[in-house]
């Protein structure tokens, strides 16, 4: 394609094919089994306007790889499409122009999911990531409790994206459960591009009984919040080497406000309840980002194709507090950057940040982190594909509230270990990961087997944390995907943890719905606190 780059675009178009059967390699290849040409039958197929709203190209421009490429990238985001390629071919009669074919492959869209949750509650969800072929999504869930109030509960979300073809997405939610009642309602406009010039969002959630904030907050919540939040953001970027390949950086500047009001809460305690303060938070960001990607597969996914960010984020984030007990100053910087390893093919990223609030020559509620991530090359082993992962997160929290703490619970913990004891104001965790991919599939679904080791470390912020307390996960286990489905990654788990708490066994299994792991990305974001979770 890069020996066409520079001629002009004489037309586009748009072909759709089914989601069993052919290939971007054949797409004449037709479905041979009743339940693939059932699933073809049954699926409607994307409203091709859906999909010209999403192509960027047109007659009369001129070719751009790096720009079609980017282009797919941005096709493949959409939660209904299992992959995209643009096929270019010189005109047999005038060599100076091209023709472009933009080859699309849906997922069937329908899907069903829960989970138990013991013997006391338990969730049923229906949901469809392409409404009539409109590209809208919708989920309703069914959530019942044997022992609280309501004993069965309603929760339903409808989203759109790319609104007018601006890349701008709606989405609005209700939910009447044990859980939480209330509505929502988020618009929100990403840095999708390197070039794009505007990012923006706005939120509004009114939330009359519910157990958790809209953000998440390193503290347990066993009490019952009545609330409202709104929250808006805007940005504009200045384009630094414009217009020359590979090289085009963005200077971000954005400002957000967050509103908080609160109308049931705990008892008043200013010196560890900011988390329910009534406030107005204004934050403002300066961020230098550099964006490309380059494409794989067999990494999160089962042989679809996947793109890997490279580039750079840094940013520098001043906020003002002005919540009923304080006021009080943030900032942070942040440095992050990821890259391709070509003389050894992998991919490195790395992170750092340090930041925190102060006041009246008090500074609290800081913290420093550090992350790695390092995804090996893909070996091959017989006809099998064979990848090694590690993951290392150090955080270190500096004059934080009593009530937070951090944990071996999430997913930047342990895998498995459920434990409500080991909590400390300072953690290191190291994650190792060998994962197989068979070649080998049974009707379309396909397999990986994978075995981890995961070692914490959590305690005091007081002493060097190589003082605290040791913990370990060893285990293995096995992901089962379907990519012509839009039903989530099955995965069954079974760990060991040599070294645990009185309230968590030694062994552990779990057969749960896995979402997709999300590569980072260097997109300017809206301006935030850093996390301590």
């Amino acid at each position: 394609m890069s020996e066409l780059e520079g001629k002009t675009i004489a037309s586009v178009k748009v072909r759709q094919l089914d989601i069993i059967g052919p290939s971007f390699a054949d797409t004449a290849r037709a479905s041979h089994s009743w339940l693939g040409q059932m699933a073809n039958k049954l699926h409607t197929q994307t409203n091709e306007r859906i999909i010209w709203k999403n192509i960027l190209v047109q007659p009369g421009d001129t070719l751009n790889v790096e720009y079609l490429l980017d282009n797919e990238r941005i096709i493949r985001r959409l939660p209904f499409i299992k992959d995209v390629r643009f096929w270019v071919d010189q005109d047999s009669l005038n060599p100076e122009h091209v023709h472009v074919a933009v080859l699309t492959k849906d997922v069937f869209s329908f899907g069903v999911g829960g989970n138990i949750n013991g013997l006391q509650a338990a969730t049923l969800e229906m949901y469809n990531q392409n409404m009539w072929g409109a590209g809208h999504q919708i989920s309703a869930a069914i959530v019942g409790h044997a022992e609280e109030v309501p004993y069965v509960g309603f929760e339903g979300f409808y989203s759109i994206n790319n609104i007018g073809g601006n890349f701008v997405n709606l989405s609005i939610g209700y939910a009447n459960t044990y859980r939480r009642e209330g509505v929502t309602l988020v618009f929100d406009k990403e840095f999708l591009r390197s070039t794009t010039k505007w990012g923006g969002g706005l939120t509004f959630s009114r939330w009359e009984r519910a157990d958790r904030l809209i953000e998440d907050v390193p503290i347990v919540i066993d009490f019952e919040l009545d609330y409202r939040y709104r929250d808006l953001w805007g940005g504009y970027s200045f384009q630094l080497y414009e217009g020359i390949p590979y090289r085009n950086k963005q200077l971000v500047l954005s400002g957000r406000m967050r509103l908080y009001d609160f109308f049931k809460r705990p008892e008043p305690d200013p010196m560890n309840n900011q988390y329910f303060a009534n406030s107005k938070f204004y934050l403002a960001s300066l961020s230098l980002s550099k964006r490309s990607y380059f494409r794989d597969h067999l990494i999160y996914s089962f042989g679809i194709t996947e793109d890997i960010p490279k580039g750079f984020l840094h940013e520098w984030v001043i906020g003002y507090d002005d919540n009923e007990f304080n006021k009080r100053w943030y900032s942070h910087l942040y440095f992050s950057s990821g890259n391709f390893i070509r003389y050894k093919p992998s991919f490195f990223h790395a992170s750092a940040g340090i930041g925190g609030f102060f006041h009246s020559q008090q500074f609290e509620q800081g913290q420093i982190e550090v992350n790695a991530d390092y995804i090996s090359r893909l070996y091959t082993v017989g006809n099998k594909g064979f990848r090694q992962f590690f993951k290392l997160n150090y955080v270190l929290g500096l004059s934080r509230f009593d009530v937070e703490s951090l944990s071996l619970y999430r997913d930047n913990g342990i895998r498995g270990f459920r434990s409500r004891t080991a909590l400390g104001k300072q953690r290191l965790v190291m994650s190792f990961e060998s994962v197989l991919f068979p070649p080998k599939h049974v009707l379309d679904f396909n397999f990986a087997f994978f075995g981890f080791v995961d070692l914490g470390i959590i305690g005091s912020n007081k002493h060097l944390i190589f003082n605290e307390d040791y913990y370990a996960g060893i285990g293995a286990g096995v992901r089962i995907r379907n990519e012509n489905l839009v039903f989530q990654t099955l995965q069954l788990r079974l760990s060991w943890f040599p070294n645990h708490p009185a309230d968590v066994g030694g062994f552990g299994g779990d057969f749960t719905e896995r979402t997709k792991t999300q590569f980072y990305s260097f997109q300017p974001r809206r301006p935030d606190v850093l996390r301590f979770e």
